[in-house]
């Protein structure tokens, strides 16, 4: 699949004369850095207040506030969060609103981000969502900003962040604009662009079908989800609601090259958006819960932990909200992870119930081909034309003229594909208005209308029970997730939440799928509403006794309403389940310490899958079968000093560009996820499959056994190369390293001194794709991290206080920080921290005291 350009770019080229301004005296840089850091012992006087709150910080820096009235909590937690991480609070909502350009100046790339994120609309609809929220999330919102704004009061820039002050070396900065409560808002739309579902998907099969000319050879690059090998998140016995199959949408007509122009030009308009949850293979989670029939304590465990992209800071800010005395005034009492910037917990447990959330993958987003008629402001809609609207957004430059931009919307949502001036697609070019008079791209996609998700948020965390979580459901518009819970008096239950379209019945009573692009001239395509909220999946105390949702199919086919076709395949989600199964049916019990085990587990089902295969071939060079070697007594573990984990990444990466990238589109080359492996072992049945020959190779048909050899003897060589001659010395922690970049300082345009302070060192660490240490790589770019588990949590409602927790770096977004990555190093060892939960185990876990005065 094509690279996010956003994720290949550095934003900002930082003269050299930085270095200098850093580096002039050791003293003048140590000012520098540790300015900013927050006050967390003592008193400050915070306005608005109408008590005192208290802010109590562990040894890793996490805060626990508590406070007499949520709206005092609330104002203290945007308080703290401003303390900790207001930069990267700022540079989230640059880019959510498309004003980054106003952050870091005159950039192609940035200037590319606002464009297509002002074409969305983000900011626009956080603003019509604040007005249709509950009045008590307004108010929480409010109090959040308020609480911002008073930390910012009176500060110049350097003392908020050392970032102003190395971006004040290149362009002008200003006293940050006070925070706003659609600036929270407007996150959740970045947050729902990033777990969006198919869209790739979609758009990759019509970059397929451009290069291989043939649907059913697309169809078997998408295969099945193979519900026989890998259980879906529901069982059949729990569930009474059937529905009819879902037909195939049949591709529209990709002949027409003005048409593929179009769909080219969508492409990389949408590519050019930062993906600030991560984005490709590896974006997902795990998450389990175990009833107390099978647990050693006889009360639930339940584990979560989201794979995103990896960066400095790691995604998540860890928190504590309590108030004073709960009840009808003040309800919290949660603990768990948030997003700097959002008030409550998304990710956690209070009192009664504990929570994971892991992404649904529901198809929520369409691409619609529109036909333009001769006026070029209008489309075809059957025998008619509907207008096409236009808006005008004014884009402001830190140090260069503004940029207008006009936005233009069918009936269908905002036309994505003539939102950049590129004038080439792949390397051939576009004859002038082959594109724009005949087709355009409209993205019909959920978040684009206002939505009630911060409604759900603070209500999961006043939750106690599986109504409680129905109710959360019915709010939580996008993105759509999974919600796995458990409560302290025994229950344990998954909810389906999230607005997913409904599509029309274009062939005979069956729906369409939605799985390629979408004819916008025919209104039979056209959603007709969304699937009723009560409809959606749910169960209460499954019979097995325990749930896992790990971005897998979440009932078997013809079960419940159709969500999508395109899941994980799920191999991740069937370990879980095989380890649990084997516990169980040896009559163990289950610990937290079990649990905890198995989210560090690294098994690879791709070594399942292939490596009999490879093993049954004969090498007959005594240096080229090295590698084949190591699989014979390989326990197909993923682990950092495994060697044989080295040589089979190399060997499966060789294979799929051998068998699969000379048939696709440059750019598209197999990111080995989850897909690629159902792909390819369907193919290792059909061993003269044309797609293991090599067009490269005219008059040469090549077969299964041969590709599958020459990706052995090809992956011993490089390695060779990279790692040494000696096959027995090499290590998959050498290949695969966790390298977590500042998203703004951290690219290699950036002078060494600035990124030695902003970027972790980085860590050699095991796992891999579609292994429950989900540390995914993309196999057509380095075996380098691209994701991984933002954070780990077990909950053991047995007993809160026993519960453990880690986040990827730290809890600072301070570089000068001890906290900025002082979990990095533990987490990529599998490690947790002692997560505390009663006043009694935080006030003895406290090292810092901070009380704000009203």
């Amino acid at each position: 699949m094509l690279r996010s350009r956003a994720a290949r770019l550095t934003l900002l080229s930082v003269a050299i004369v930085l270095v200098v301004a850093l580096v002039a005296t050791v003293v003048a840089a140590f000012v520098v850095v540790r300015r900013p850091l927050p006050q967390v012992e003592g008193t400050l006087r915070v306005p608005g207040l109408q008590s005192p709150v208290t802010v109590t910080r562990d040894a890793r820096g996490i805060p626990t506030i508590t406070a007499d009235s949520a709206a005092d909590l609330f104002r203290a937690q945007g308080y703290v969060a401003a303390q900790d991480r207001f930069f990267e609070m700022d540079y989230r909502r640059h880019v959510v609103a498309g004003r980054l350009s106003e952050l870091v100046g005159e950039n192609e790339d940035a200037l590319d981000a606002d464009k297509v994120i002002r074409t969305f609309g983000w900011h626009r609809i956080a603003q019509q969502e604040l007005e249709i929220l509950e009045p008590a999330t307004r108010e929480a919102l409010e109090a959040y900003a308020a609480g911002v704004n008073a930390y910012l009061d009176g500060k110049a820039p350097s003392q908020i962040a050392v970032e102003y002050t190395v971006l004040g070396l290149q362009v002008q900065i200003e006293a940050p604009e006070p925070w706003d409560a659609v600036d929270s808002l407007a996150w959740l739309k970045a947050m729902a662009w990033d777990l969006r579902g198919n869209y790739d998907d979609e758009l990759g099969r019509a970059r397929a079908f451009a290069s291989v000319r043939d649907v059913a050879k697309v169809d078997q690059l998408f295969p099945p989800y193979p519900q026989a090998l890998n259980a879906p998140i529901l069982a059949e016995q729990d569930l009474t609601t059937a529905t009819p199959a879902i037909a195939t949408q049949p591709a529209p007509d990709l002949d027409d090259s003005a048409l593929q122009s179009a769909v080219a030009r969508a492409q990389q308009a949408l590519e050019a958006v930062p993906h600030l949850m991560g984005d490709g293979e590896g974006v997902g989670s795990n998450s389990w819960v175990i009833g107390g029939d099978l647990t050693e304590s006889g009360k639930p465990l339940l584990a979560n932990d989201p794979h995103l992209g990896i960066s400095a800071p790691g995604i998540w800010t860890q928190v504590g909200l309590r108030c004073a005395t709960v009840g009808d005034a003040c309800p919290y009492d949660v603990s768990g992870f948030s997003f700097a910037g959002f008030p409550g917990v998304v990710i956690g447990h209070n009192a009664d119930l504990a929570w994971g959330l892991t992404n649904l993958g529901a198809d929520v987003t369409d691409f619609f081909l529109e036909r333009v008629d001769s006026t070029g402001e209008a489309t075809m809609r059957g025998t008619e034309t509907a207008p096409i609207t236009t808006r005008t957004e004014v884009i402001k430059v830190n140090g260069g003229d503004d940029v207008h931009l006009d936005v233009r919307e069918t009936v269908h949502g905002p036309i994505v594909s003539d939102v950049l001036d590129v004038d080439t697609v792949g390397d051939a070019p576009v004859e002038d208005g082959a594109f724009g008079r005949d087709y355009v791209v409209a993205l019909a996609w959920t978040a684009l209308a206002p939505g009630r998700t911060a409604d759900a948020v603070l209500a999961m965390d006043t939750a106690r029970d599986a109504d409680d979580i129905a109710r959360v459901g019915r709010l939580f518009d996008v993105p759509s997730q999974n919600i796995v819970f458990a409560t302290r008096d025994g229950h344990i239950g998954y909810q389906a939440p999230g607005r997913v379209p409904l599509r029309n019945r274009v062939s005979g009573d069956v729906p369409s799928d939605g799985t390629w692009p979408r004819p916008g001239w025919d209104p039979a395509y056209d959603w007709q509403g969304y699937v009723d909220p009560e409809e959606m999946p749910r169960v209460q105390d499954p019979a097995e006794g325990f749930l896992v949702a790990a971005n897998q199919a979440v009932t078997p086919a013809g079960v419940g309403p159709f969500l999508t076709k395109d899941w994980d395949y799920g191999y991740r989600a069937q370990r879980i389940r095989d380890v649990i199964e084997a516990q169980v049916v040896a009559g163990e019990k289950i610990t937290a310490a079990d649990v905890s085990a198995l989210q560090g587990d690294e098994r690879s089902p791709y070594a399942d899958v292939l490596v009999p295969a490879l093993l049954r071939l004969d090498i007959d060079d005594t240096f080229d079968d090295d590698g084949q070697e190591l699989l014979r007594t390989w326990d197909h573990v993923a682990s950092e000093d495994s060697a044989a984990a080295a040589y089979f990444a190399a060997v499966w990466s060789t294979l799929l560009e051998l068998a699969f990238a000379d048939d696709l589109p440059d750019g598209d080359s197999p990111n080995g996820g989850s897909r690629w492996l159902e792909v390819v072992r369907s193919l290792l049945d059909d061993p003269d499959s044309p797609w293991w020959d090599d067009r490269s190779t005219p008059g040469v048909v090549e077969g299964r056994d041969e590709v599958l050899t020459r990706a052995m003897v090809t992956a011993r060589r490089e390695l060779t190369q990279q790692l040494g001659r000696d096959a027995e010395d090499w290590r998959w922690g050498r290949l695969h390293v966790a390298a977590p970049e500042h998203p703004v300082l951290g690219g290699s345009s950036v002078p060494g001194l600035v990124r030695r302070l902003v970027n972790p060192e980085p860590i050699e660490v095991g796992g891999g794709s579609s292994i429950v240490d989900a540390t995914a790589w993309d196999a057509s770019a380095g075996y380098g991290v691209t994701a991984g588990p933002s954070m780990r949590m077990v909950v053991d409602l047995g007993d809160l206080d026993s519960s453990t927790w880690v986040t990827f770096t730290g809890s600072s977004g301070h570089p000068g920080s001890a906290h900025y990555t002082d979990q990095f190093g533990p987490w990529a060892a599998g490690e947790t921290f002692p997560w505390p939960f009663s006043p009694a185990a935080t006030a003895a876990d406290a090292v810092d005291r901070l009380t704000l005065e009203p």
